[in-house]
Order: structure tokens, then sequence, then C-alpha cells
């Protein structure tokens, strides 16, 4: 990552912001860094003295925690200075996990094992104790004395014996020496503000080197991330089931008896106007039922809970509009409902493209399970070309599998064939085989 100044020309730079950014980000480390230095005193000094009795320990805990708030504040402030070469990388993220459990004790201990918690205490205890001195120094030297040096015949209109001395070291008692010291300051000024941003990007660099996170850390949060993004899969899943079977249970069965009911009065209607009309009601509601279990189906079939993936497979190569050929490795093992649900609508999301748009006369869905990982290829001999990004509900689908760490491979030339292959990792200790 690069924080210094660019070396670009000199107008450029001394027209961006980056200057006074960099020295808002210096002058301001003395807001973080005075208040941090009291609370480290005072919890170490309470601690020490209260050692003896039971107060002391938690202090002592507080202290081996103060860098955490500290560190929290520091990473906003390297935004003011922050210049990353990809802007999709951000070393001032947090280090820090989630606690698998709630409550302080499980992020406390969390918190005590990690390196970044004690990265983050020495940074505090170095910044508090040193950095926002030298930094205030810097701004002093690189900024304060310029400007005291341009506002030298203000100084001398607002001085009462008439004269006025420079930094403390040249005497001036004249507008037009004033002036002189003056134009000095403007020249000197911007000259220092290049040396000012340089001491700022190194003063960043330090900061992260303390604060970034570590590749191990940032390993840690994305498997962290994906744990969370399967969790949301599963939840996801488990509340289509709920939706489907609270319609299967509930409103198909009344329209189930609804539907009896019009037959039955349609039977006992004698013929006329009233006859019609229940014929037609009847009707209506036998394809209201019947889009209503198509749409069942298509929220979570029934057959791949009951069935497994071997059965949901058979049924929808039945239920397509292109002839379909199975080799289902005679019976698939139970896999994780989440596995199954993605497999399944990855095939329903194939062999319905293969139907709309690709021409063909035949397709096959092949499916194997080899202990590691779900393997299936869905072919057919179509004209090809297949384009992923062309709205075809692919993208979506390779973002479910992704989550579950597999891969969608399409090959598809044109003139064909296409072969579409999910690659799904579920290790099965038990090769329970789907009825």
């Amino acid at each position: 990552m690069d924080d210094a100044p660019p070396t670009t020309p000199r107008g450029p730079y001394l027209r961006s912001a980056h200057p006074w950014r960099a020295a808002g980000y210096l002058a301001g480390s003395a807001l973080t860094g005075i208040p941090t230095l009291l609370a480290l005193v005072l919890l170490a000094t309470a601690g020490a003295a209260l050692a003896p009795v039971a107060i002391g320990l938690p202090l002592l805990a507080l202290l081996g925690l103060a860098g955490i708030p500290a560190a929290a504040v520091e990473r906003r402030r390297l935004r003011l200075v922050h210049r990353p070469r990809h802007p999709h990388l951000d070393p001032t993220a947090t280090p820090h996990r989630t606690p698998a459990e709630p409550g302080l004790l499980a992020w406390a201990g969390l918190r005590f094992r990690e390196q970044a918690t004690w990265r983050e205490l020495a940074h505090a205890v170095l910044h508090g104790f040193l950095l926002w001195w030298v930094d205030l120094v810097a701004v002093a030297a690189l900024l304060g004395l310029p400007l005291l040096l341009l506002t030298t015949p203000l100084q001398l209109a607002l001085s009462a014996d008439g004269e006025v001395k420079v930094v403390k070291l040249w005497l001036v008692a004249s507008y037009p020496a004033a002036c002189a010291v003056a134009a000095a300051g403007a020249v000197l000024l911007p000259a220092l503000l290049y040396p000012l941003g340089a001491f700022a990007g190194a003063r960043a660099a330090l900061t992260r080197a303390f604060l970034a996170p570590r590749e191990r850390e940032l390993r840690g949060l994305l498997a962290e991330v994906t744990r969370s993004r399967a969790r949301l899969v599963d939840a996801f899943e488990a509340e289509r089931r709920r939706i489907e079977r609270d319609l299967h249970d509930g409103a198909q069965q009344r329209l189930v008896a609804l539907t009896m009911t019009l037959g039955l009065a349609r039977l006992d209607a004698p013929p006329g106007p009233l006859a019609d009309q229940l014929a037609a009601a009847h009707d209506e509601a036998g394809k209201v039922l019947g889009e209503l279990r198509e749409l069942i189906h298509g929220i979570h079939p029934r057959v791949l809970a009951d069935y497994g993936l071997t059965g949901a497979l058979a049924d929808v190569a039945e239920r397509s509009a292109v002839p379909v050929d199975t080799d289902l490795a005679a019976g698939l093992p139970r896999l994780p409902e989440s596995v199954e649900a993605a497999a399944y609508f990855g095939v329903c999301e194939a062999l319905a493209n293969i139907g709309k748009h690709s021409g063909a006369a035949r397709a096959a869905v092949t499916a194997r399970h080899t202990g590691a990982a779900l393997l299936i290829d869905v072919r057919d001999d179509g004209r090809g070309g297949a384009d992923p990004a062309a709205g075809s509900g692919l993208t979506g689908l390779a973002d479910r599998i992704a989550v579950l760490d597999g891969t969608l491979t399409i090959t598809s030339p044109p003139g064909g064939p296409t072969v579409l292959s999910l690659e799904i990792p579920c290790p099965v200790s038990t090769p329970t085989r789907s009825p």
C-alpha cells in the first residue's frame, strides 16, 4: 500500500486535499493519544493498587482489552491518509472474529486469545506515551512554522511596543521587514507540505503494521463469512420447507375440499344457469388447485424430502419438456438438505434452459457421489453457445453453489454440445442410499 504523497508535479499535489488531510491526521493524534494515555495509566495504577483485592483483577483485564477501542478509532483516522492501490483491499478492516456464542464472557475469551488484541494494546501504549507527541512536533515544525511566518505583519500590527520577535529568533520592527518574513513563509509553506505528507504516510504505515489484519486472520475472517453464508442458506431452506408445508397442509387442503363441495353441488343442481355457474366455478377451482400444486412443488418439492435427490432428479427428468436420459449411479446417498436443494434446483434450471433456448432433441443427467463430493453433469445436443451472463438464471445458481464451496462450470461451444457441471463438496461417512 502507498500512503506517501504522490510523486506528481508540484501543482496537482498542492491543489489536492492530501496535504490538509495529512495535517488533520497528525494534529488529531493528540485527541486520541491523550485519552489513551490517561486510560492506560489509570487502569494500570488502579489495577496494581487493588490487585490484592478482587476488584483489581477486572481492572487489569480491562487494561488488556484497552487497545481494542483505541484501535477502532485509529482505523477510522487512517481513512484520512489511506490510499490503497487496490480500493477493494482494505487493510483498515478489523482483524477480530465474531464469537460463536453470545455473551460478554465468550467475547472476552475470544479477544484474549487473539494476537490482534495484544498488537492493539502495544500500539495503544506506543501511541499514548510517544506517537502523539511526535505527531504534534511534526505539525508544529512543518506547518506551524510557515504559518507563523505568514502572520508576521498581523503580529506586528497587534504588538503594543511596535516590534515582534519572530519564532524567538529575529526581531522585526518595520512593516517592510514583516512583509519580507511573510513572503518567506509563503515560499516555505508549500515546500514543507511535501515532507508533512510523507511523514503522515510513514506514520499511517506504522499504525497499519500494528492494526492491519494478518493473512492468517484474513483467512479466518473469510472462513467465518463462508460459514455465515452457509447458515443463511440453511435458514432459507428451512423457511422454504415451512412455507411448502403450510401451503400443502393448509391452503391446498381447503382448495381440495372446496373443489369437492363444488363438484357435489354441481351434481345435485338441476340443469340450467345455476348448474352452468357451478360447473364453471368447479373447473376454475380445479385450475387454481393445479397451479397451487405447481407452486408448492417449485418452493420445495415433497419428493426431495421424501425420496432424496435420486427420486427428485428422476421426477424432474420425467416432467422435462425435452426427453431426458438419467444415470443416477444406482441411487445417491442422503446428503445435507442444503446440498440436495442446490443440486435439485440446479438441474431444474438447466433442464428449463434446455427446453427454452437450446433447441435440443435430447438431454442427459448424470449424478454420482465420490465419497467427498457430489458431481452432476447435465448434457444436451442443442445448438450450443450458451452464455451464463445473458439472464439465464445460472448466475444466481452459481452464487448459491459457491456458498457451499461448490463450483458450476458450463462448456458450450457453438454447435454444441452444452455441458453444465456441478461439483459440491459434501463428505458422507455413512452412505445411506436414497429410496
